[in-house]
């Protein structure tokens, strides 16, 4: 018995370090795999001895609200939902009932309340007793209606995520690999609890309505679903849902299973809540849950591996992050040989080493993760010296998460990351020059800055005699450099990797200032008034060109180039003017996305990311497909059309 109490208190010790760790600072020194069997081990060592402490998980619904925002206690404290992660318990939880089935969405639960029509309030779930006031920030969410038809009082919960595809916009903006968010999840959190909600609106945040809480004088007939399709009237965004009895339960989980694919909003399982609102409430609830719903997780596709080593990568920041490297294994259809680990805490957690026996899934079906380590030999070779430049490493401490930095300053691997980006294609595009390559260059004295590319001449002889080169890699090579002399204002800015700097960003402020010499004497104001350019971009673009060094290196790469003057569509050559475009699915007369993207903004149009009611056309090869996207579009009334169809739209 003392064994299994003194397991409690370090199962409760270790799952409240990692919750803290995830929930308030948006830091993760485990995987969620394992939080999960930690949490069902502690969840069955309380019920075999009746011990439950009182910081017990199991019985203390989330932490410490820790920011600078107002805070405001809930009338009702919101609890957790049970869980499992049996179909046949679902079944006979459900029983004789019948139930809404929903995606249990993965982002951040908000608390909206409506008077007159209009949004008053909106705070986040917090600990579940205090939340925070983030009403400003709401008032931006892209899909939230900030006035509604219904007069009354109306309180009502949802979740608050970033899509997949915002999510990468985001992430390609940051040069830095270990600067990069690590899921949607941690990102949408920050950015629902931003200080500032111009930063929440540029982030996209959507918001999807699961929950009413309240709205006197509404007939709903007893019914939830009637309370969704009711809020879905009021031009709320509902989370996807369909009606379940014991007989179709079955079927429409592995409906949702495989529907995952297709999801550009991060989920983390499923939630069946009973139809009938006085059934369900009647049932009350436990300490932690509420009893007229239950979450439910799918048991993960797992692979046993051998860990074949820990590859240490370095960014732009100076941080060193893990990579696990492994024999390949199937899993989700897909073969996979790489996960990352994030950082040391998580390998410690592990006691990760060379040879070990792994267990691997993927989380949410999509993202490769360390399950456990079945052999467990510890974590050994943390390099003392950084990979790239060869100084001395050190172990830093943030949040409680242990990371690895390279201390100097002048560290190569900061120079490698800015030329891959200054050669990528949608920047200077410059065939022929890979990461290895620069950094072979970079190592050999060749390259200190942009410009040196376009003298490379100078090493020809050194060049050709280098591993994995020669003559003709050589001509080649040079004469891609060659052709990225003809460029355009916009691809050269993006080029630079200012961060938050993206090519449309770029495009607009070059179609706002016009010349080279009127963006380096642009102004904060002035390129914040800018559409599509907020206060954090306006702040990179000023402070990277407050930089001598910056502006010196500018003017001996310009010397080098010949910049194109870009057209932008006016008068009658802005066919697409005002209209905004998704684009998914494969393409047949476009090279790629970029090509069809660049086309339609020449023409005077603009290409996001995600269906909106602001969204013109979506263009889909496979208009018939049961895609998200085509679902949103379906809803929101938004035309699909082919690549056929667009072309013919802008040729008449």
């Amino acid at each position: 018995m003392n064994r299994d109490i003194d397991r409690i208190k370090e199962l409760v010790d270790i799952l409240n370090k990692a919750g803290r760790a995830y929930y308030a600072q948006g830091q993760e020194i485990m995987s969620n795999y394992e939080y999960d069997a930690l949490y069902d081990e502690l969840a069955e060592l309380e019920k075999k001895t009746g011990c439950v402490l009182a910081s017990s998980p199991t019985v203390n619904v989330g932490y410490e609200v820790l920011s600078e925002l107002p805070k405001e206690r809930h009338e009702k404290p919101m609890l957790s939902l049970g869980k499992t992660k049996s179909v046949d318990e679902l079944v006979s939880w459900l029983g004789s009932q019948k139930g809404l089935l929903s995606w249990k969405m993965d982002g951040l639960t908000i608390v909206l309340t409506y008077n007159n029509g209009e949004m008053t309030k909106a705070v986040t779930r917090g600990n579940g007793e205090v939340g925070e006031v983030i009403t400003g920030n709401a008032k931006v969410f892209a899909n939230v209606p900030v006035t509604i038809p219904y007069k009354g009082e109306l309180i009502l919960r949802g979740e608050a995520v970033i899509r997949y595809s915002d999510f990468e916009k985001i992430n390609e903006l940051i040069p830095e690999e270990g600067a990069k968010y690590k899921n949607p999840r941690n990102l949408c959190s920050g950015s629902v609890r931003q200080l500032n909600s111009r930063i929440t609106k540029e982030r996209n945040v959507n918001f999807f309505a699961f929950t009413l809480v309240k709205a006197d004088g509404v007939d709903f007939k007893n019914s939830r679903r009637e309370q969704l399709e009711w809020l879905a009237s009021q031009g709320f965004q509902t989370v996807e849902y369909k009606e379940v009895t014991a007989d179709n339960l079955r079927s429409t989980v592995s409906w949702f299973e495989n529907a995952i694919k297709d999801n550009d909003f991060p989920s983390d399982g499923l939630v069946i809540l009973y139809d009938d609102i006085a059934y369900g409430d009647s049932l009350g609830m436990t300490a932690k849950f509420p009893r007229n719903s239950l979450a439910f997780k799918w048991t993960d596709e797992t692979a046993q591996t051998k860990l074949l080593e820990i590859e240490w990568s370095a960014s732009r920041t100076g941080l060193i992050n893990p990579v696990a490297v492994f024999e390949p294994v199937e899993l989700e259809g897909t073969s996979v040989s790489r996960a990352s680990v994030h950082n040391i805490s998580i390998m410690e957690e592990l006691e990760l080493g060379v040879g070990d026996t792994i267990e691997v899934y993927k989380a949410n079906m999509i993202i490769p993760q360390i399950a456990k380590n079945l052999t467990r030999s510890g974590v050994k070779d943390i390099p003392q010296i950084c990979p790239v430049c060869g100084m001395k490493t050190e172990i830093r401490s943030l949040n409680d998460a242990k990371s690895l930095y390279c201390t100097n300053p002048d560290c190569q691997a900061k120079h490698v990351k800015s030329f891959v980006h200054f050669v990528a294609r949608d920047a200077m595009n410059i065939d022929g020059l890979s990461e290895a390559t620069l950094e072979k260059f970079i190592q050999h004295g060749m390259l200190h800055e942009f410009a040196d590319l376009y003298h490379l001449d100078d090493y020809r002889d050194t060049i050709i005699d280098m591993d994995g080169l020669g003559v003709k890699s050589y001509d080649n090579m040079m004469a891609a450099i060659d052709r990225s002399r003809h460029t355009t204002l916009p691809k050269l800015i993006y080029s630079l990797g200012i961060a938050n700097v993206g090519l449309s960003n770029a495009k607009m402020i070059v179609k706002n200032t016009g010349t080279l010499d009127r963006i380096l004497s642009a102004t904060r104001e002035e390129l914040c008034a800018i559409d599509g350019v907020g206060e954090v971009i306006a702040d990179s673009f000023v402070s990277y060109f407050a930089d001598d060094k910056h502006r010196q290196g500018l003017n001996r790469l310009v010397a080098e180039l010949d910049i194109e003057a870009e057209e932008m569509a006016s008068g009658e050559n802005a066919v697409l003017a005002d209209m905004v475009f998704v684009i998914t699915g494969s393409l047949n007369h476009y090279s790629n996305r970029n090509e069809l993207k660049e086309l339609i903004e020449n023409l005077g149009g603009k290409v996001t990311g995600s269906v909106t009611g602001k969204t013109s056309y979506l263009i889909n090869n496979d208009s018939t497909s049961s895609s998200t996207k085509n679902k949103t579009a379906a809803k929101l009334g938004v035309p699909v059309i082919t690549e056929d169809e667009f072309i013919k739209m802008i040729e008449e």
